[in-house]
């Protein structure tokens, strides 16, 4: 077993070298691999292997504390470096009614999922006192609309034991990881599902060639000072937005405890919400023209490697020591998805915002960039923002599921 996360590191950045060599090479053989199998899914998957092999320990690695706290919130400042607040008005009424339809759906399937297997199998989603499966699944409520912030005020509202905790944190990685992939996937036939849609994607396209051609009227050359400057900004708004939280999260955790269910005094979601902020505030100065020096390029490498070390934590095998909950959790995201591809289908809307909607809760801010980003990079800062929206409601529409699952469980 390899225990040095510098040699771990070394080989998660010769996987990803190896993706994007082949990805782009022009053999045939290779040209056809990738037409069925998105280069982001190999970026998880075949980190992935290591972990499962137990060739690399994933779970006590300590790159992803590192990327998680440094690469992610100063990816979500470049990637924001440059957002275009006019184009995105234009994307309309849908992108709003789809993550509304996300939070909702989670929030109803939750409860639906306990009655339905309540039916036919009453002790697999029964328990008693901190062993109630609805306690487990209260948590998982909390990532699936919000992120891990949510989760962990979730987790101290409704007191789950430890051993459902970790059960649900399993189910978690496996269903949401199995629906990121596919999200992922489709994401490469999106002109195909937009024809199944019925669906107008000119206001995604919109909005993709204004971010392009704006790169592409400021780009130039990029100098070791654009680089320096791009790095300074990216890492400096990281600095002052965890010297915020270092402050912000102990005083309202001090001062103001009731505050904690709405996970107000958890670092993480000030450190996630102050850098985009930030990022989107330097989106109206002279720093925007930095995109064209390459910042959504090393925003890229950043969220790629965030990508390669959440695989790391995954083991394909761990979903058989808990397969009865894992049949919870893909019952509850079977609701989830159906209703995603109602509301798309009535709306006609693109599978981008389907996506990019789902996702946003689901995965948070970690991953519904990334599968902006699988349609083309400049829509990455859509998924920044509307995963932003899930961390505001996350806590509160997590704390009614847990309640409706309470009422719902046998």
């Amino acid at each position: 077993m390899i225990t040095n996360d510098a040699v771990v590191l070394g080989i998660l950045l010769a996987i990803l070298a190896l993706v994007f060599q082949t990805s782009d090479s022009p053999r045939p053989f290779w040209q056809r691999f990738y037409t069925y199998v998105p280069a982001t899914l190999l970026c998880y998957f075949l980190p992935s292997l290591l972990n499962t092999s137990g060739l690399v320990d994933g779970a006590n690695s300590g790159l992803y504390p590192v990327v998680s706290r440094y690469l992610l919130p100063a990816s979500l400042v470049l990637f924001t470096l440059s957002v275009d607040f006019g184009a995105f008005r234009r994307l309309g009424r849908a992108s709003i009614l789809l993550f509304a339809a996300s939070a909702v759906s989670i929030m109803l399937g939750g409860p639906l999922a306990i009655w339905l297997l309540a039916q036919v199998a009453p002790d697999l989603v029964g328990g008693q006192g901190p062993e109630a499966v609805w306690r487990g699944m209260a948590t998982m409520a909390g990532t699936w609309i919000g992120g891990g912030a949510n989760q962990t005020a979730l987790k101290e509202v409704f007191q789950p034991s430890d051993r459902l905790f970790s059960a649900f944190v399993t189910v978690d990685i496996f269903v949401a990881n199995l629906w990121l992939a596919l999200l992922i996937y489709g994401a490469g036939r999106s002109q195909t599902i937009d024809r199944w849609l019925g669906a107008d994607a000119s206001a995604v396209e919109d909005v993709k060639q204004r971010v392009i051609e704006q790169a592409e009227a400021t780009r130039r050359i990029p100098t070791v000072t654009d680089f320096i400057t791009i790095l300074a900004l990216g890492f400096g708004a990281t600095a002052i937005a965890h010297a915020l939280a270092d402050w912000i999260a102990p005083f309202i955790d001090t001062n103001y405890p009731a505050l904690k269910q709405f996970s107000l005094n958890a670092p993480f979601f000030w450190i996630i919400g102050m850098a985009t902020a930030l990022g989107i505030g330097l989106s109206f100065t002279r720093a925007r023209k930095l995109e064209g020096a390459g910042a959504s390029k090393i925003a890229t490498i950043f969220l790629y490697v965030m990508i390669a070390t959440i695989g790391l934590k995954a083991d394909v095998l761990a979903i058989a020591e808990q397969p009865g909950l894992i049949l919870v959790g893909v019952v509850w995201m079977a609701f989830h998805v159906l209703i995603m591809i109602v509301v798309c289908r009535l709306l006609r809307a693109p599978y981008f915002f389907l996506a990019v909607g789902s996702m946003s809760c689901i995965g948070g801010p970690a991953s519904a960039p990334i599968v902006a980003a699988a349609f083309h990079p400049a829509l990455a800062p859509v998924g920044v923002l509307m995963a932003i929206m899930g961390y505001a409601v996350g806590t509160y529409m997590g704390y009614v599921c847990g309640i409706l699952m309470q009422l719902a469980s046998p």
